[in-house]
């Protein structure tokens, strides 16, 4: 599959190469594993040549020379003899960078975690002496989310605010997605469009196994996701694991029960049958798998609260491999096909709802977008779109078929939510609503 999208990415990197011919910069990249991100560096850099360090997890004095070969084949200079550790490369680096400007990137920079904790520390001491009249574009990345933010933002780890940027990469958006569909399967449906959004969530890689696959159907991307030698079927539990330790366990219980549709926190303790407070923390603040969601107009500190996840690929995986695992494990592949099958109209209805959501998001059309409930649980609104500048707030129903949309039920609710909010008190209110044939 060609590169597709991130102009935004690759112009603020090539920004910050260009201010390191000046002043030192110090670039921080993360994003869940997958996304794309050693793929958008060096798709940044193609015109120059860089210095790439993969930080793998073997000894250091392997690295090291591995690191050494890198910069006098690239930099065309002789280090002169085998390097202690990797100390001693970055010390030269930076001062070698006080003569002339160069990048280099450093991938899977977490895993110095287990080669040498104490690289952090001798980086933080190179970089604190050497900064100020250097002209290096340093760029590290980690595919381990909450290593990486406790390294660079966490005050007690010795390079906390080191960096002049910290950059997430995020999936693909909508009209993204679209153009690849257009690309490669140009007699595209909107389900199939969907379906590409609900299985990948626009994580680049999963599109390009589907597109490498010639699954871009439903009933393809089923299929091909949903077999023997898919790496798919074990996605989930290599990326998470690594991520959640000891405790996955418990971590992986609450995921499910979200994926399945248990969304408060008392109907989760109810299932995993133990206190959760501090996982829900953790899985939203330091793992960024969950967001908490409250109604449109609530306080922030509401009780009326929600949990989803954000990814969409791991509410799949959660939803199906991980809960029909024992089905698997007899290699009943075929069996899960034919379920997904049967729960996907229900599962894409879902994501339906966030697909159009995330669609008005990129059009920046509206300052505040999300969805209202009561406390009761007994009325919901799928979408409330607004602008306070311009005074309008938009309502809508989303459901896979337009026939299923009750727009007198939806004034109903409407009503009811204009009743109990001054958030919107004198504002143009517009009822709509959206379906397959909107995407």
């Amino acid at each position: 599959m060609k590169f597709f999208d991130r102009k935004d990415e690759i112009a603020t990197l090539q920004r910050i190469r260009d201010k390191a011919e000046h002043n030192a910069q110090f670039t921080v990249i993360t994003g869940r594993r997958r996304i794309g991100k050693t793929s958008l560096v060096v798709k940044a850099y193609e015109d120059r040549k860089f210095l790439y360090f993969f930080v793998g997890r073997k000894a250091e004095s392997l690295l090291s020379e591995e690191f050494r070969t890198e910069i006098e084949d690239k930099l065309g200079v002789k280090l002169g003899g085998t390097p202690s550790g990797f100390a001693e490369i970055f010390d030269y680096l930076m001062t070698l960078s006080k003569e002339r400007s160069f990048t280099v990137f450093i991938d899977e920079f977490q895993n110095f975690e287990r080669v040498n904790k104490s690289v952090f520390s001798d980086m933080q001491k190179i970089w604190d002496l050497n900064h100020h009249d250097s002209k290096i574009n340093l760029i590290v990345c980690g595919s381990i989310y909450s290593m990486m933010t406790k390294i660079f933002r966490d005050k007690k780890e010795p390079l906390y605010n080191r960096q002049n940027r910290f950059m997430t990469i995020k999936a693909f958006q909508p009209s993204v997605l679209k153009g690849i569909m257009s690309e490669y399967h140009p007699g595209y449906t909107n389900d199939d469009l969907l379906a590409l959004y609900a299985f990948t969530g626009g994580v680049a890689k999963y599109v390009q196994l589907l597109v490498d696959d010639d699954a871009l159907t439903v009933e393809s991307m089923i299929k091909s996701m949903i077999s023997e030698d898919s790496i798919f079927i074990n996605e989930g539990r290599s990326i998470l694991v690594e991520e959640f330790g000891k405790d996955y366990d418990t971590y992986f219980s609450i995921l499910s029960a979200i994926a399945s549709g248990k969304t408060h926190r008392s109907e989760i303790e109810s299932i995993i049958d133990r206190q959760i407070g501090g996982y829900l923390t953790r899985l939203e603040d330091d793992y960024g798998i969950i967001a908490k969601e409250i109604p449109v107009g609530a306080k922030p500190l509401s009780k009326n609260t929600v949990y989803s996840i954000q990814d969409n690929f791991f509410t799949f995986w959660f939803r199906f491999i991980f809960k029909y695992g024992h089905i698997l494990e007899i290699g009943g592949y075929e069996h899960l096909q034919t379920i997904v099958t049967r729960d996907y109209a229900t599962f894409s209805g879902i994501m339906l709802e966030r697909y159009f959501r995330q669609k008005a998001i990129e059009s920046k059309t509206y300052t505040g977008i999300g969805r209202w409930w009561d406390r009761k649980g007994e009325n919901e609104i799928d979408m409330v779109a607004s602008n306070e500048l311009d005074h309008i707030v938009e309502i809508f129903e989303i459901k896979r078929n337009r026939k299923n949309i009750s727009f007198k039920l939806l004034e109903e609710k409407a009503e009811r939510m204009l009743a109990a909010l001054s958030l919107f008190n004198g504002y143009s209110v517009s009822i709509k609503g959206l379906d397959l044939d909107d995407m």
